[in-house]
């Protein structure tokens, strides 16, 4: 028998079943249902922990989710970076190590086990939280009037669990949020005796929905009402040396004795301001402990001091008349009232009022569907309101153990000019660290209340947020993690794209090639190799990922124009119009081309990763703002496969792919679309180019896209065709000034910083952003506007967010000028380029400008941001 345990008891313990553990490099045997705390107890392990600012040592000082000392980390069989050991059930195999209230990180995080997690749902009209005496009768009350009930409880043990067809109930599961209008969340942990297997309100569907052992459940809920049964906290005192191993609260040494046969003393001494915490002496003394003082704070008796060597060894005792005494102990149980356990009350905006008699906050107003009953509606035991004992060191009188704040740090604070707890705890961390000021909260908040020579409850407790307990972002991911974190999209042409040795980059959720090297070859060699393909010949390019809302209804006319800075409405049928949207700052938000299709019909394209924020503005816009219009978008992304040809030889590809569309330059003018059919599909041909060469998109629906695209690359062939990705899109398009909406543009710039006054019409009537382009600062002259760059050296490649100077003066700090945005090698122009934000760059062409590298301070030539083929003469071919 370990030196802690008792002989016999321990209502949740399994004595048939021994289980090994490791606690600091140490081996120890504890039983089936203990906890790590109950398990070290019974081993004699009262400390072994430290303070994690002071480094004082510590010890176990409750049993539950307000341990603010016992902290360790689990490496196996599962790893936690730091977790009370009051909540670790003892599992074989089990390794801890005590941390000083701070986890750490494994080097390798693929290196340590890790549970499995699935997220379940379940709709009741009741959940119970908390499977106490109050819970359970609230239950089996809403279970005998017809409702489906759904009982969770933080503990693995539960006593006469509920049961029937319309109850479920869960135990070792934690209420970790009550939101909004019954929605909870609940952590169900897999090391759990479940109480029920019953089948939610007789429905077949519900069976089985039980994991299998090893897998922790995130439960969503959704309620019609929420009954809050979350007991209470036992509340400490704060004396002198409050903190030492040894010192434990009442109801936890009780609860160790009765619950897992483990006396956590051999000599004690209680305590209380209140009947109960004096009983606790009882308890202890059916336990075998030598209880050698209760010591009752209603009738003037205080402890005013400890002393110990690492863990507690004598106390000081001031008697009703100031006498004191020193008493031998190893075990000092205290209760200085109950506190109802109201955190999630609070979080969902329940009020709080004091109550005198119990000396405690009990819930107040709240939402209609939502209740709180027994102990955490404030049927707690009433006592004498005892906060610190006064006289001597305030320095030694420990309030948040795990902040290792004590009543002179409140009392610094206070005297600094604080006067809100909210303000206090900011000051001072008390309540913010992991048990979030479950047994500090209201102690802090009774002592500046006394400070400030204020009542009782003047001042409520700080409040804590969810999760009620720390939970992992694994638990809270569960399955939408690795490759399910975001939806992976991919093309039709994706297949193609693999065979051929793609590289891939993500953009938003699409999986878009990024280059398509050939026998190994370096990103360069294979970007120049498109760039050059294009350019002299022809390439093709999968762009099937941008954006596509159609746009429908008599008012879509009006309903554009309002949202881009040009006029759409007088865009005629077959026509393609280039168009940019503002945010209400009047910033650039998003570009794209429009298509009319119809007289009330439009087809707008977006970047690829602003089609759904493009979408979600049209709808609040006509939604909240303009619910009159009559205008329908849809999403059609996903229903178009789009392949781009570039280059000069493009007019020649697409005949030979096969179309009944004349493609010749005066029957298919730039900046129009036809429909007909390509290599026997039906399609829509558009005249668009991003690169500023002969271009053509094909637009098919995308269960043709890959036999078109192949039809393309077949029929290309002959004539050099090249696939090529986004990176050398992405030089092509800065060659010709071409922006990109996010990289170009950070949310500050304006379309006359792009030098894009054209497409700004004033004239045709309000449109989203216009007022704000009136706005003085907009139209200041040194704004950054966009410029092109050649490094002095042609071989010298800018770095993407490189600042400009305009002096080189070598000295830190420097006035910045502006910011490089965009920067590649150009194999059409032999050199190197960029595009830049500069202030007053538009006055600034043929000045040199510094960019200050770590290496080197490059000298750049302002130009134009269009640094190839500025006429546009390659664009009809």
């Amino acid at each position: 028998m370990t030196p802690g345990r008792l002989p016999v008891g321990g209502a949740w313990i399994d004595r048939s079943e021994p289980i090994a553990f490791t606690f600091d490099d140490a081996a120890f045997e504890g039983f089936e249902g203990d906890t790590l705390a109950s398990a070290l107890l019974a081993n004699g392990v009262v400390g072994g922990f430290r303070s994690p600012i002071l480094g004082r040592p510590r010890g176990i000082f409750s049993a539950g989710v307000e341990e603010p000392n016992a902290f360790v980390e689990i490496s196996e069989p599962w790893f936690d970076p730091i977790v009370a050991a009051t909540t670790v059930p003892l599992v074989e195999g089990l390794v801890a190590r005590s941390r000083a209230g701070v986890g750490r990180l494994p080097p390798d995080p693929n290196s340590v086990p890790t549970p499995r997690i699935a997220h379940r749902f379940a709709h009741v009209e009741v959940l119970v939280v908390g499977g106490g005496t109050s819970g359970r009768a609230a239950a089996h009350a809403a279970s005998r009037g017809g409702d489906r009930v759904l009982l969770v409880d933080e503990h693995s043990v539960a006593d006469d669990p509920p049961t029937g067809n319309d109850v479920m109930a869960l135990s070792n599961a934690t209420a970790l949020g009550v939101y909004d209008d019954g929605y909870a969340v609940v952590l169900e942990r897999s090391r759990s005796r479940r109480w029920s297997w019953e089948v939610i309100a007789g429905d077949p569907q519900q069976q089985g929905i039980y994991p299998p052992n090893g897998e922790d459940v995130v439960w969503h809920v959704r309620a019609g009402r929420v009954v809050l049964a979350t007991g209470a906290f036992e509340r400490p005192i704060a004396f002198a040396g409050n903190d030492l191993p040894g010192v434990m609260l009442a109801g936890a040494v009780a609860g160790y004795v009765e619950r897992y046969g483990v006396r956590p003393g051999e000599r004690a001494a209680v305590f209380a301001t209140n009947e109960w915490g004096v009983a606790v002496a009882d308890v202890l003394r059916g336990a075998g402990v030598d209880v050698v003082r209760t010591i009752d704070a209603r009738s003037g008796e205080l402890v005013v001091g400890t002393s110990g060597h690492g863990r507690l060894e004598r106390i000081v005792v001031r008697t009703s008349d100031d006498a004191e005494e020193t008493l031998d102990v190893d075990l000092l149980a205290v209760s200085g009232g109950w506190n109802p356990n109201l955190g999630l009350w609070r979080t969902i905006g329940g009020g709080l009022r004091y109550d005198d008699e119990r000396a405690s906050f009990v819930p107040d107003e709240g939402p209609s569907w939502l209740s709180v009953t027994g102990s955490a509606a404030g049927d707690v035991p009433s006592g004498a309101p005892l906060w610190f004992v006064e006289g001597g060191d305030d320095g030694a009188k420990f309030v948040d153990l795990q902040r290792d704040q004590t009543v002179a740090d409140i009392a610094e604070a206070v005297g600094g000019g604080l006067r809100s707890v909210e303000h206090v705890k900011r000051a001072t961390y008390i309540g913010t660290a992991v048990d979030q000021g479950r047994t500090s909260g209201v102690l802090a908040a009774e002592i500046v209340s006394r400070l400030l020579g204020e009542a009782a409850g003047a001042q409520g407790p700080s409040n804590a947020r969810p999760p009620y307990t720390p939970a992992s972002y694994l638990a809270l991911a569960g399955p939408t993690r690795g490759d399910l974190l975001d939806p992976i999209r991919t093309t039709q042409m994706h297949p193609w794209h693999v065979a051929h040795g793609a590289a891939f980059e993500n953009v938003g959720q699409w999986k878009r090639p990024w280059f398509f090297p050939r026998d190994a070859e370096p990103m360069d060699r294979a970007v120049e190799r498109e760039c050059l393909a294009v350019r002299n010949a022809v390439g093709a390019m999968d762009a099937s990922t941008l954006g596509k809302i159609e746009v429908v209804g008599a008012d879509a006319p009006a309903f554009l124009d309002r949202m881009y800075t040009n006029r759409m409405s007088n865009l005629a049928v077959g026509s393609i119009r280039y168009g940019l949207m503002l945010g209400l700052d009047g910033m650039v938000l998003d570009d794209g081309v429009a298509m009319r299709l119809a007289e009330d019909r439009y087809l707008v394209t977006t970047t690829t990763g602003g089609a759904a924020t493009v979408l979600d503005r049209f709808e609040e816009w006509l939604q909240t703002e303009w619910p009159d219009l009559r205008v329908y978008c849809t999403s059609v992304t996903e229903q178009w496969a789009v392949v781009a040809i570039n280059g000069p030889r493009a007019r020649d590809v697409v005949s030979a792919t096969g179309t009944d569309v004349d493609v010749s330059r005066e029957a298919f003018p730039f900046m129009t679309f036809r429909d007909g059919h390509v290599a026997g599909v039906p399609a829509r041909l558009a005249r668009v180019s991003f690169s500023g060469e002969l271009a053509y998109e094909l637009h098919v629906p995308a269960w043709h896209g890959h036999e078109v695209w192949e039809a393309v690359m077949a029929a290309g062939e002959p004539f050099g065709i090249e696939p090529y990705g986004t990176e050398a899109m992405h030089v092509l398009r800065a060659e010709k000034g071409y922006v990109i909406v996010g990289q170009d543009t950070d949310g500050s710039v304006t379309p006359h910083d792009l030098g894009m006054d054209w497409i700004v019409n004033l004239s045709k009537g309000d449109f989203v952003g216009r007022r704000s382009l009136r706005r003085a600062d907009v139209v200041r002259p040194d704004r950054k506007q966009l410029v092109g760059l050649f490094p002095a050296d042609g071989r010298t490649l800018l770095p993407e967010g490189a600042q400009l100077v305009l002096e080189d003066t070598g000295e830190i700090p420097m006035p910045l000028a502006g910011h490089v945005t965009s920067s590649y090698r150009s194999p059409a122009l032999g050199r190197t380029f960029a595009l830049a934000m500069l202030a007053g760059g538009h006055e600034m062409h043929g000045r040199t400008v510094y960019a200050p590298l770590p290496e080197a301070t490059v000298p750049c030539t302002v130009t134009s941001s269009v640094a190839y083929d500025p006429e546009g003469e390659r664009r009809d071919g």
